[in-house]
């Protein structure tokens, strides 16, 4: 064990403040990184604040991961000291399930061991989970590290660990590129990257926002075109256009209204999590063959096969550096929407020892 200094909310009501706490040491197969940058994303605000179920305290956010390696256990393969490398949202899986053999360690049978508020099979003590990012150093399994490519800015590229690849994913799969017609609803952390990737796989891109101010950046950001969807007009123009729609909205707004852009067997599919249950209409569906299905996150071998991808068009977040104790004012800005288009920790402003 070695003693660790990171960041941790101690109840849904408090703030984020300087925590320490103790780290496994290296096992055989187990990388320890030196943690140079860390994303906020808005399922750290959730999770902090109990509410997607109650969460464990203290906790410490953080699955957008940056760092170097700063040691490796002595079975380990993949990796060697000094490489950068990454660890998004999840730290170990089962294995041994059907999604888990197929590289779908998101949808491990078991429920993956997530970065943060996880049980911690590592840790025997009854009660204890999983510590996340906004800290110094972490230790992963190797199979859960990825290779960060190193013309990529590591500041930037720290979001590619989770809204990256939660809007990759469905690209890939859905296997979207050239010659398709793609929309994406919402211009945020999520909304952003959607853009950029659909562009880079060369499809034609639509922006669906609700923001008139928000035309001129989906266009710096590659959109070919962009919809006010609060504009009936413009939306009933659109119809039966799209070959795949991807929605990155997580506040409550109708789906229905997308699903009738799609064409014959088009394909939407949900990255956003709106709180409240959503209402389809069968009709929406059912006239034109279309399908309507969700995505979370991405298996390790399609994050590394996007980090790649990135590294070799040059494709990072849109981001604003802050230090740690910076994070309660900048959680404060995510639920305001203030920020372009992600945040991302300094962790060099964060002490080795308090």
């Amino acid at each position: 064990m070695f003693s660790c200094v990171g960041y941790a909310a101690s109840s849904a009501t408090a703030p984020l403040a300087p925590f320490t706490f103790e780290r496994r040491d290296c096992g055989p197969l187990d990388v320890k990184i030196d943690i140079t940058h860390c994303g906020v994303c808005h399922s750290d605000i959730h999770t902090v604040r109990s509410e997607w179920g109650e969460s464990s305290y203290p906790c410490v956010p953080g699955h957008e991961i940056i760092g170097r390696v700063a040691a490796v256990g002595d079975d380990v393969t993949r990796f060697r000291v000094g490489e950068r490398v990454g660890v998004g949202c999840m730290v170990n899986s089962c294995r041994e399930c059907p999604s888990c053999q197929n590289g779908l360690e998101q949808y491990c049978d078991a429920t993956p061991t997530w970065t943060y508020n996880s049980p911690d099979p590592a840790f025997p003590t009854a009660g204890a989970h999983t510590f996340g990012g906004y800290a110094r150093h972490i230790v992963v399994d190797e199979h859960f590290v990825l290779r960060v490519p190193e013309n990529l800015d590591p500041a930037a590229a720290a979001p590619l660990l989770c809204a990256g690849i939660t809007t990759w994913s469905p690209l890939a799969h859905w296997k979207v590129g050239k010659g398709h017609r793609v929309g994406v609803v919402g211009l945020g952390g999520l909304g952003h990257m959607a853009v950029k990737f659909a562009v880079a796989l060369g499809a034609e891109v639509t922006l669906f926002t609700t923001s008139p101010g928000k035309i001129e950046d989906g266009k710096r950001l590659g959109a070919h075109r962009v919809v006010i969807s609060k504009d009936a007009a413009a939306m009933a123009s659109e119809a039966n256009r799209f070959d795949f729609i991807l929605d990155a909205v997580s506040a409550d707004h109708d789906i229905n209204a997308y699903l009738g852009l799609l064409r014959q067997d088009g394909h939407m599919v949900l990255v956003g999590l709106p709180e409240k249950p959503m209402a389809v209409g069968a009709f929406s569906l059912v006239a034109k063959r279309r399908s309507l299905s969700g995505s979370a996150i991405g298996g390790i071998q399609e994050t590394q096969e996007m980090l790649d991808f990135c590294g070799k068009h040059g494709i990072t977040s849109d981001i604003e550096l802050i230090r740690i104790d910076q994070i309660n004012d900048a959680y404060a800005r995510v639920l305001r929407s203030d920020v372009k288009y992600r945040f991302v920790i300094d962790m060099a402003s964060l002490p080795e020892k308090l």
